[in-house]
């Protein structure tokens, strides 16, 4: 346990960074200010990588399966029964992702040294990344379900800040209200869902899958009340875990509360890899794969809701990406449609025969965290990158762009090999996660199977759809003549190298251990079980995929990468409709528009309002109007005046005599 004492540091370092550039980042340089924050995460990611290979490389307990470990657990507010801690949790998923978080986190720092450079409000902006990470970092290391959500709110906070960090702009404010307001909206059903499991079980605690290793001091966990559990199982916490499930949707993003994330582009490139890859929208994914043994146990109908949606979404994101025309909003809606993926993964990881809760069984879970990691990786590569073609062409357009493989040659080669990725091509990281997971769909249901593996295939044409449109196809030459491209410095290649770096190193070892059988593969850190699982691909499902993948590039090749687009260009023609649909995004913002606008406001709140205003206000006004009209009646009684007192006292005692005579 004592190895773990330094722990605390993953939170602290950030969040003294946040603290001190935000008191003080204004009057520093703004070389200083990004030493500081970019310093202080790269301690984080010195502090996680040692986390991981303790974690990881220390013996196994008896049943084979790593120990949680509990180094840090106060109790920050007691409240009866129930007691509200603050603590740090160590397991696989949350070492998984701190691993994931602070190498982001740390590259999209060294990067913004480059891209931010000379940018107003360049010390707030590393100021407010530092809150950003330390905000996922205390979600992934949360020890029960409260401290997840403060911290889930924090990161809340973070992309407001980061989204409007233009803030002179409308569309960023516009944005970053948008994003608040629709998560904020999500988390009302999260916070719901964590009040009705806190009753009911008279915990906030997880459902922990092996021994809990408690530090020395450590406040203990109050084991869940397993008969009210049960008592409530059949209505009471599968709701509570599905109303949890929206608050997650809203963070990641899922269908129909997908709306803020395309608009989240109007933040700086960086952030939008950053959200994109590493913090905000995996936190939604997170969150189930934290509680998936609850939902195994007491909610397994129930986790056909998260397929299903996880199902449309992927396809809804995909067909929209087809169509945009802005490099950042089609990584956005590709973004959406990975999260999908994932979800999916989870969703669709039930128990085998019997009941049996094997790894093979529960394939999904391992394949959907292996997704998240592979995909971090790979994503803040091509957000990275898109930020270093902006960088160059001032534009975020397709249009403005073309040929543009000749200018920049690094952003080149690695926006290539993130487009493989991404595609599920073998020998790149995205091939053995995605493969997995279509595997544990199949397994799921054939329907589900295919579906995603379409889906698949969409992601493919549109990513290389996209990849042609930047660097091949027809240059622009009037608008290059005013400013000729350029490679990106040092500060902005090497992060893009780095990340293509893990991205082909897991995609190459990943790749053959699943064909020959070799251990030492993710599966053997992060599965359902905890205990060491071996990946072995499918050999029909992994031809399948790759074929299908083959040809959608091979698609989009014919199509996009010639000077000229006549067949792109008799598409649009044929289905003028189709195509502005999906690049009107199918219309869901003018129909939430619609909905808050000519519904909710219209028909509830300007209802409210006027009962409000008319009937509650009216009340007590009339109350505080009665009460002042009386005072002013009784205010000639009290008048000083002796005489007049004695007046009003013989005749009350007249009046008292005549009546008791009269009695």
């Amino acid at each position: 346990m004592d190895i773990y004492s330094y722990s605390f540091l993953i939170l602290l370092l950030p969040a003294l960074s946040f603290v001190i550039l935000a008191l003080a980042g204004m009057k520093m340089s703004h070389k200083t200010a990004g030493l500081i924050g970019t310093t202080s995460l790269g301690l984080v990611t010195v502090l996680s990588y040692l986390t991981a290979f303790a974690y990881f490389g220390a013996d196994r307990l008896a049943d084979g399966t790593y120990a949680t470990i509990v180094p840090y657990n106060f109790t920050w507010l007691p409240l009866g029964n129930l007691h509200f801690d603050m603590g740090i949790l160590l397991d696989p998923i949350s070492v998984m992702m701190l691993i994931v978080i602070s190498t982001v986190s740390f590259m999209v720092h060294i990067y913004s040294f480059g891209y931010m450079h000379g940018e107003k409000g360049f010390q707030r902006y590393y100021a407010f990344l530092s809150l950003f990470t330390m905000s996922m970092l205390g979600l992934v290391l949360a020890t029960n379900i409260f401290q997840m959500y403060t911290f889930w709110e924090l990161v809340g906070v973070s992309s407001y800040l980061l989204i409007g960090f233009y803030y002179p702009l409308k569309p960023a404010i516009a944005a970053s209200k948008k994003a608040f307001i629709v998560t904020r909206f999500a988390d009302m059903f999260f916070l719901i869902g964590i009040l009705m499991f806190g009753y009911y079980t008279d915990s906030f605690s997880f459902s922990f899958a092996g021994n809990i290793v408690m530090g020395e001091g450590t406040t203990p966990f109050i084991a869940g009340n397993a008969a009210k559990a049960v008592a409530a199982a059949g209505f009471i916490l599968p709701t509570a875990l599905v109303l949890m499930f929206i608050g997650g949707a809203g963070k990641s993003a899922m269908f129909p509360l997908h709306i803020w994330l395309p608009d989240a582009m109007e933040g700086p490139t960086p952030v939008s890899a950053l959200i994109h890859a590493a913090t905000m929208v995996v936190a939604g994914v997170f969150q189930i794969a934290r509680m998936f043994p609850l939902w195994v146990e007491y909610a397994q109908p129930q986790m056909s809701i998260v397929v299903w949606v996880g199902v449309f979404t992927a396809f809804y994101a995909a067909a929209v990406a087809c169509a945009q025309s802005d490099i950042k909003r089609v990584l956005a809606f590709s973004t959406i449609s990975q999260i999908a993926f994932m979800m999916v993964a989870l969703g669709v990881s039930l128990p085998g025969h019997h009941g049996v809760l094997d790894n093979h069984a529960q394939l999904g879970f391992m394949a959907g965290m292996f997704h998240l990691f592979t995909h971090a990786m790979f994503k803040a590569c091509l957000f990275l990158g898109a930020g270093c073609i902006i960088h160059a062409v001032h534009s975020n357009e397709m249009a403005m762009m073309g040929g543009l493989r000749k200018y920049m040659p690094i952003t080149n080669i690695t926006f290539l090999i993130s487009c493989f990725a991404i595609a599920g091509i073998p020998f790149f990281s995205g091939f053995s996660s995605k493969d997995e997971i279509i595997t544990a769909c199949f397994a799921y249901s054939p329907v589900v199977g295919w579906i995603m593996t379409g889906i698949a295939a969409m992601t493919a044409f549109y990513m290389f759809r996209l990849y042609y449109g930047i660097f091949w196809g027809t240059e622009n030459v009037e608008a290059h003549e005013h400013h000729t491209p350029h490679e990106a410095p040092a500060t902005m290649t090497i992060p893009l190298i780095v990340l293509c770096v893990i991205t082909m190193g897991v995609g190459i070892y990943s790749t053959i251990a699943g064909f020959a059988g070799w251990g030492g593969s993710f599966g053997q850190f992060v599965n359902a079980e905890g205990t060491n699982y071996t990946i072995h691909f499918d050999t029909q499902i992994a031809a399948t995929s790759t074929i299908i993948a083959i040809l959608s590039i091979c698609l989009a090749t014919y199509i996009y990468k010639g000077e000229s687009q006549p067949i792109a260009d008799r598409l649009y023609k044929a289905f003028p409709k189709l195509h502005r649909a999906a690049y009107k995004r199918f219309y869901q913002d003018e129909i939430w528009q619609y909905v808050t606008h000519r519904i909710i406001f219209r028909c509830i709140s300007k209802p409210v309002a006027w009962f409000d205003r008319h009937v509650v206000d009216g009340t007590f006004n009339f109350m505080a109007w009665g009460a002042n009209e009386a005072g002013e009646s009784l205010r000639p009684w009290q008048s000083g005046d002796v005489r007049q007192y004695a007046v009003w006292f013989l005749t009350g005692t007249v009046a008292l005599t005549l009546i008791l005579l009269a009695i």
